[in-house]
């Protein structure tokens, strides 16, 4: 597809890579469109989900919400930009009994300046050990 030069589209170095064809971020103008992240790591294990030697899984939503953010963070300084420059987050749970945990570590990256979040209760995500999805709008002008 060609795009008019002010939208630009980035597939980031040494993070997950997405399950589709779709950028990590998109440049549109002055804002910055993170896809929907998870804690999945380059090599495709999850944070935030262990097995112990009979197969038992723990699933740890403070972990994953706060691999989550520091995902989105990365991406965002991949294209110039920071967590600060966030205006809107979108996060996705699995179960809403989740929410206390992701609340939380949520708490300790932004605060009543920050972004404004919306949260929704879905009925599943790409695999079954993810807990939390977050999709996120950033405004950083081009220097």
């Amino acid at each position: 597809m060609n795009h008019s030069t002010t939208q630009e589209a980035h597939v980031v170095a040494g993070k997950a890579r997405p399950r589709g064809r779709f950028p990590h971020v998109t440049r549109a103008g002055d804002f910055l469109f993170v896809s929907g992240t998870s804690s999945r790591r380059p090599d495709n294990t999850i944070a935030g989900a262990s097995a112990d030697e009979l197969g038992a899984v723990t699933l740890d939503i403070r972990e994953q919400t706060r691999v989550v953010i520091e995902n989105i963070r990365d991406i965002l300084r991949s294209v110039g930009a920071d967590l600060s420059n966030l205006v809107e987050i979108s996060s996705f749970l699995v179960n809403m009994n989740d929410f206390r945990g992701y609340n939380e570590v949520y708490g300790e990256y932004f605060d009543e300046t920050g972004p404004s979040r919306t949260t929704v209760a879905v009925h599943q995500l790409p695999h079954p050990h993810l807990l939390i999805e977050m999709k996120a709008v950033a405004y950083a002008p081009k220097p």
